[in-house]
């Protein structure tokens, strides 16, 4: 097994090696541009980790954790458009410094290209492959839908965000690390498990950045801190924020929601007061812990070797300490 650090580089070296500098440049360099962004790469990784948890050379999965890495870049690509979002890790957004237009071709593209990488593999892990990134793919649009009818309605549940956020984000987290299992050709045990796995800590990753949106470093979180909450988005945040509320604090909160002032900065202020008072922000903390504690319990399942359950914990442990 390598270090996190060790992971990186070999994935870096391998995006490096994989040029789509081709014409129309329109369409090609924005992908260029989106991909070298930086970020945590931390889905392709887990494909690597987990091939070589399942004892298989990392590098055998390096061409699934492409596929992984440019299908979530693609889904940030429409993403920003849809949220009409100025910032992505810290750099203009692709539909900012083209244009919508290109942001939506360029993005489609990346879906394809996507499945292309999985073409490099024999044709039964090929087809296993496959299916389980189509219905990934399908999850995460449905997610993504789910995410934007929530911004109207007044009745989000917290069981619907929940499954909001399974689909949006945690299903990727747990198709990377089962790709990984396929490609080792582990038991279909240890394949299930590894994906509750990344479920879990997909979830708690998910309740984290919701967390880190509102309280997170501006200088070193990549996006504009206070988004979620200029947008209106119900995240797991407010709907605690909003349940644990005094009347007075949860009719202001109510109200805040429901507007788009010319003046985010107050908003955002006001918000967090809200969320601080009504202790909604330690609430979601302890919810974070929650979902990375079930991750852990599924590691006591697995057929591994211990060692190898202490690095996916360990992994996990230094996911929630993140501070961006």
């Amino acid at each position: 097994m390598h270090s996190i650090s060790q992971y990186q580089e070999i994935f870096l070296n391998y995006l490096e090696s994989q040029s789509v500098d081709k014409e129309p440049k329109n369409l090609y360099d924005p992908i260029q541009y989106i991909l070298k962004l930086g970020g945590k790469r931390m889905r392709p990784i887990l494909t690597l980790m987990t091939a070589e948890v399942f004892n298989v050379d990392c590098k055998e999965a390096l061409a699934a954790a492409m596929a992984v890495e440019v299908f979530h870049n693609f889904s940030l690509v429409h993403d920003d458009i849809m949220d009409d979002a100025p910032l992505r890790r810290g750099n203009q957004t692709v539909h900012e410094k083209w244009d919508i237009n290109t942001g939506i071709l360029s993005g489609d593209a990346m879906l394809i290209l996507a499945y292309q990488y999985f073409e490099q593999y024999e044709p039964a892990v090929f087809r296993d492959l496959a299916k389980l990134f189509s219905k990934t793919a399908l999850e995460v649009c449905e997610g993504q839908q789910w995410d934007v009818d929530f911004e109207t309605r007044t009745d989000v549940t917290i069981p619907e965000y929940l499954k909001m956020i399974e689909y949006k984000t945690a299903v990727l987290v747990a198709a990377a690390m089962k790709m990984g299992a396929i490609i080792a050709n582990t038991t279909q045990e240890n394949a299930d498990l590894i994906y509750e796995f990344g479920l879990n800590l997909g979830l708690a990753f998910q309740l984290q950045d919701d967390y880190l949106d509102a309280f997170g470093n501006p200088e070193t979180f990549g996006k504009q801190v206070g988004g979620d909450i200029i947008e209106n988005k119900k995240t797991y945040l407010y709907l605690k924020s909003l349940a644990a509320a005094n009347p007075q604090d949860k009719a202001q909160l109510l109200e805040l929601f429901s507007s788009s002032p010319e003046n985010n900065t107050v908003k955002i202020e006001q918000v967090k007061s809200v969320f601080i008072r009504s202790t909604g922000d330690k609430i979601t903390q302890e919810a974070i812990e929650e979902y990375t504690l079930r991750a852990f319990k599924t590691l006591e399942k697995m057929n591994i070797e211990l060692d190898k359950k202490t690095i996916l914990r360990t992994f996990g442990e230094n996911l929630m300490k993140r501070k961006a």
